[in-house]
């Protein structure tokens, strides 16, 4: 298969190819990639061979460059997460109207003078719903003037092995027409559910307790200055319950580093992973005396764990220099893995998705 990946952030749609051509024997040539964010591009860079790959950058600058975006070589595959800020519920939901929601648009530019094969998109589960569903419909629109077929829905991350909280709309377009082909979350899962995970490259978590490491480095862990504010309830117009020791992550978010309150980003005591959630002490203790116990944040390991990245996936980027705060933006940019993965072993094994 070949692959072009746009808006690439650290690679996520090219790792969940890499582990399909290891599981299925379906090869991953990626041609070229984009991404503005040069911290994520060292990243990419850090974990992948790109040796020939064409490095596009800014896409709307490479498409003004005609000599460059004429000359991309030939792909059967486009796929992208392309930036969904515009469209979340925690964004300004500006669409089409900011200059990232015209990002969509670039990627028909590259459709319309390449006319892949296969379309598989990525954004926040909002953009269903975006101004009224008229959003979405101009997009599928737009891939049907182009003579695809369009199916789209929404996927949970925790469905697939990894245990986040992570609802994402996956949109998946073909120029050949379907049969009696279905493409839903339910379709996918049931599928993925019957696979032998003993048998599969991706990594498999019943709960974070299975991503969390008992030993740390002491900065992740929160000072006695911040843990109030951090578990805090909130106040005024903004009220809600801020619990620790989920075993089911939260979502991952882009300004994680920034620390929020426990209602919105994750954070674990040292009692809860060293016991192995035997001990949760959030189920017992007062806010008052669990800021009196260890708690810390993730590590940018572990959030790409959480994301089905390998092991050693955020450490490659730290030996070139990318530091811990870009390290979570990307981790909570990057699209799951494994949902990912689940999509292309199911539209690859019912002959949907083909080289």
């Amino acid at each position: 298969m070949t692959h072009l990946e746009l808006f690439a952030g650290v690679g996520g749609f090219r790792t969940a190819m890499d582990h399909i051509q290891q599981d299925l024997g379906m090869a991953n040539d990626i041609v070229g990639f984009s991404e503005i964010d040069s911290k994520a591009t060292a990243t990419y860079k850090a974990n992948y061979d790109t040796t020939d790959e064409v490095e596009i950058g800014d896409i709307v600058t490479f498409i003004k460059d005609r000599n460059r975006f004429e000359n991309l070589p030939n792909f059967n595959l486009l796929t992208g997460g392309f930036p969904c800020q515009t469209f979340s519920m925690m964004g300004s939901q500006a669409g089409f109207n900011e200059d990232r929601g015209q990002m969509f648009f670039r990627i028909m530019d590259i459709i319309q003078q390449y006319e892949p094969n296969f379309v598989l998109l990525e954004n926040v589960k909002n953009l269903m719903n975006h101004d009224n569903k008229r959003t979405y419909r101009r997009i599928k629109e737009e891939l049907e003037a182009e003579h695809y077929i369009v199916h789209e829905d929404i996927f949970n991350t925790n469905a697939f092995g990894l245990p986040q909280k992570r609802n994402r709309v996956i949109i998946f377009a073909r120029k050949e027409e379907f049969g009696d082909f279905e493409f839903s979350f339910e379709r996918v899962k049931n599928h993925f559910d019957k696979l032998d995970p003993d048998n599969l490259s991706i990594g498999i978590y019943d709960s974070v307790l299975d991503v969390l490491s008992p030993e740390v480095e002491g900065k992740y862990y929160l000072s006695e200055r911040i843990k109030p504010t951090i578990l805090s309830n909130g106040s005024g117009n903004f009220v809600s319950n801020s619990d620790i020791d989920q075993m089911v992550a939260r979502p991952l978010t882009a300004s994680m580093h920034k620390m929020h309150r426990a209602c919105q980003d994750n954070y674990y005591s040292d009692l809860f992973i060293r016991s192995h959630g035997t001990e949760r002490p959030s189920e017992n203790m007062s806010k008052e005396d669990l800021a009196n116990i260890a708690i810390r944040k993730l590590t940018p390991q572990e959030a790409f764990l959480l994301q089905g990245f390998p092991r050693d996936f955020a450490l490659n980027a730290q030996k070139v220099g990318v530091a811990n705060g870009s390290l979570y933006k990307q981790a909570g940019n990057a699209v799951s893995i494994n949902t990912i993965y689940a999509v292309l072993h199911y539209l690859i094994s019912n002959n949907i998705l083909f080289e």
